[in-house]
């Protein structure tokens, strides 16, 4: 369980490291994926999830990951947003990774 003083801090335009548990046959291990946060929905409802956005050899990787997931282990907050005035940060999508740099005042 994610306490609430990290869960307050999720919001667009955060720089994340999701730590989550991965089951592979009888062994389990630990997984970071690391990315901008750029949707955080349903407030702090049992459904509420957050959107990470990372760039992996080239490829794009978006991850939705459940506030209330067993699969989440931890989760650290690398930097909180500077500038940003939208809820939702889907038009980075579109732009290259300087681009959204300069947009987010990273």
């Amino acid at each position: 369980m994610i306490n609430e003083e990290v869960l307050k801090k999720i919001k667009s335009g955060a720089r994340v490291k999701v730590w989550e548990r991965i089951k592979e046959g009888d062994k389990e291990r630990q997984s970071s994926f690391e990315g901008l946060v750029i949707a955080r929905k349903h407030g702090k409802e049992a459904g509420s999830t957050f959107t990470v956005r990372t760039t992996l050899h080239e490829v794009s990787v978006e991850k939705i990951y459940p506030i209330n997931s067993p699969v989440i282990s931890k989760i650290e907050i690398l930097s909180s947003p500077k500038k940003v005035h939208r809820s939702k940060l889907y038009y980075v999508r579109e732009l290259s990774s300087k681009q959204m740099k300069e947009r987010l005042k990273a």
